[in-house]
């Protein structure tokens, strides 16, 4: 689980959308609600210009209005402004510390600047808000999935799938930490009930291939992977390659293993799977 800007600016365009209702100051006007509402489309498709113009006419009708601020830091994050960002977040929390949105957005930026420390305070900080906060469980889950607390991660990802039963990225964390757990059956089993939910999502087709894989059953794990080798998400395509390579290494079909790997590593130098993957074939 690796950080991706991409990631946290979903899970912000949906905590605005959780929240996009929430007077900050009683009563906001209408309108300002509105251009709210308004300006996240905006964000979700990427138009930043209409979306900034949209949060800061929110904000002219009532410059109290917390979700506005935290949307107009999220205009600036996404551009790289991080000096920008950081106000905007930190206007918003001074104007109303008890909404969560602040907190997540001060930690999406400090996770921005590899501040991993300061960014898991101030997602502890959002669910000490409001614990139902699913945005913030499933980034500090990320957290500490990367720093090696996979038993925290996994408990935080086990309460995700209760905060937010209808996100996969509870289902996702939980059944990943519990495979680094060495508990592979009851991740299998976090997998199927996932797949009962949420269908053949691609993360999920890629445990499932990995479950494959740990069962030997190479030639069905690698045509599960190959139609993702498309998948629009570039990181996503390189995790892809790095698994058909260790298929193709079970295979003892070590040139295809290698060519794999090498398509992995060209996304991620640091895989480390599409590393051992590389090692293995040119051993043999």
């Amino acid at each position: 689980m690796s950080y991706d800007l991409r990631f946290a600016v979903g899970v912000l365009v949906l905590l605005t959308l959780l929240v996009q209702g929430c007077a900050s100051t009683a009563p906001l006007p209408k309108k300002a609600i509105a251009l709210n509402r308004d300006g996240i489309s905006a964000l979700a498709v990427g138009d930043l210009e209409t979306a900034e113009a949209r949060f800061a006419v929110a904000v002219e009708y009532n410059a109290r209005f917390t979700e506005a601020w935290v949307n107009l830091g999220l205009v600036e994050l996404w551009r790289g402004n991080l000096t920008l960002a950081e106000h905007h977040f930190s206007r918003a929390r001074e104007l109303n510390a008890d909404l969560p949105a602040p907190h997540h957005a001060l930690g999406l930026l400090a996770d921005r600047r590899g501040l991993r420390a300061e960014a898991e305070r101030d997602y502890r900080m959002a669910l000490k808000v409001d614990p139902g906060f699913a945005p913030a469980r499933a980034n500090l889950g990320r957290l500490l999935f990367a720093r090696g607390a996979i038993d925290e991660a996994r408990e935080e990802f086990l309460r995700l799938t209760q905060a937010a039963p209808e996100s996969p990225d509870g289902w996702l964390g939980l059944a990943e930490s519990l495979v680094r757990l060495g508990r592979p059956e009851e991740a299998d089993a976090v997998v199927e009930r996932a797949r009962g939910r949420f269908g053949d999502l691609p993360a999920l087709e890629l445990l499932v291939a990995r479950q494959l894989l740990r069962g030997g059953a190479f030639d069905e794990a690698e045509r599960m992977l190959t139609p993702l080798t498309h998948d629009a998400d570039r990181a996503r395509r390189g995790v892809v390659w790095a698994w058909i390579a260790v298929a193709r290494v079970g295979e003892k079909d070590d040139a295809r293993a290698r060519e794999a790997a090498r398509l992995a590593l060209e996304v991620n130098p640091d895989d480390a799977v599409a590393r051992y993957a590389m090692r293995a074939a040119s051993a043999q």
